[in-house]
């Protein structure tokens, strides 16, 4: 008789249970060995060489591993990063041994832990957005873009007429929008941005009459309070910020207040990065901070890495294939490729020949993780969407 032999890959533990479960094991069992079967890495910046040497050694103990920079050992550097390596099971033991320890090291455990369980996935639940809700962590969600500017880089100027803008939204609907993002304002290379009066006058006619007529939540592209005031008063049910709540203070204010969700998406001026992933968390961490101090709940927000803004194409595309790391932080993640330049550079296309490349974009995004992309194509987006969950997810 010959034995077959071959490899299968898990990503979390619900994955590693059903595995498990696949070679008759017991329940009980089961749930033993399944923290067991899943590996993860975590990367800890800024430790001091103390903290670092009792960490590897109680990681070292409990049958993981902790690289460090040379130096740490005689503490001949001020501070270094330390790679995590072990399975569930061993950062379990790990973490209750850490927590006992001085110098900082039991909050850093709570925070360790709270890495590992986002990576696990965002688990399905409702978001209340100012009355409509939106199922998260079910099936990925579509986002359609409806633009209300002269000048956007992709369809400026062709939806700026109330009638044809709600004549539009209720078409992206109907092929497939969770959500419509009205914007009144071009965010592309190059732009001339507008005084507040002006994106009100452009948006809030729109947005009155997308909130009478369509089932789905409406949010508000917008980085100015004065804006996403006006539009929450006008009915507006969640804001997309360009800026994550860093671009005016009183943004995370207006949005406790009103209580709608927020899209906090990374931006920065020029392109340069210590590490993208470490990067973007910290960013992250920063406005998430901002938006509690404010009297927000943190599961009222959503992270959008900002394809495209602060980044090169290289880091574009190095950001789509990290996009999983992100999860670390435990809260959605929304993706916006649509029609972008990184597309056309790598195709060599104008805006208007890059669905293919969109296409190509968004599946590797919800194969990494994304539980909403931002699209201007709906009909064809959504069909992407719901045969890349078919693999990712199995079919519903």
């Amino acid at each position: 008789m010959t034995i077959t032999v071959y490899s299968i890959m898990v990503d979390n533990k619900e994955e590693a249970f059903k595995a498990i479960a696949s070679v008759g094991a017991d329940p009980a069992g089961r749930r033993w060995m399944a923290p067991k079967a899943v590996h993860r890495l975590v990367m800890l910046d800024g430790v001091q060489p103390r903290q670092a040497n009792i960490i590897k050694q109680e990681l070292l103990g409990k049958g993981g591993e902790a690289a460090v920079s040379r130096g740490v050992v005689d503490c001949s550097v001020s501070e270094t990063k330390v790679l995590l390596m072990g399975t569930l099971r061993q950062y379990d033991d790990f973490l209750a041994k850490l927590e006992a320890q001085p110098f900082g090291l039991k909050a850093l455990a709570i925070r360790i832990r709270e890495v590992l369980e986002g990576q696990e996935g965002l688990r399905p639940r409702g978001l209340d957005c100012r009355g409509k809700i939106l199922q998260l962590g079910v099936k990925t969600l579509v986002m359609g873009i409806l633009n209300v500017t002269p000048d956007s880089f992709s369809d400026g100027g062709s939806f700026y007429d109330p009638g044809l803008a709600l004549e539009r939204a209720a078409q992206m609907v109907d092929e497939g929008a969770d959500v419509i993002d009205l914007g009144g304002e071009s965010t592309r290379p190059g732009y001339v941005k507008v005084e507040a009066g002006e994106e009100l006058a452009r948006v809030i006619p729109v947005l009155r009459r997308l909130v009478g007529s369509l089932p789905v939540p409406v949010s508000i592209d917008t980085t100015k309070p004065a804006v996403a005031r006006g539009a929450l008063e006008a009915g507006a049910h969640i804001i997309n910020d360009q800026w994550a709540l860093r671009s005016d203070p009183a943004m995370a204010g207006l949005a406790a207040e009103y209580g709608a969700p927020v899209v906090l998406m990374h931006n920065q001026q020029g392109t340069s990065y210590r590490d993208l992933t470490g990067d973007l968390v910290t960013y992250f961490q920063e406005s998430v901070r901002l938006a509690v101090e404010a009297g927000m709940a943190r599961d009222r927000l959503i992270i959008d890495p900002g394809f495209g803004f602060g980044k090169t194409p290289a880091q574009n595309l190095e950001l789509l294939r990290r996009l999983k790391e992100l999860r670390c932080l435990g809260l959605p993640i929304l993706v916006g490729t649509s029609r972008k330049s990184t597309i056309g550079k790598v195709l060599d296309l104008p805006v208007d020949q890059r669905l293919e490349g969109t296409a190509a974009t968004v599946a590797a995004a919800i194969l990494n993780g994304a539980d909403l992309v931002r699209v201007h194509d709906v009909k064809e987006m959504a069909r992407v969407a719901r045969m890349t969950d078919a693999i990712v997810r199995g079919e519903r």
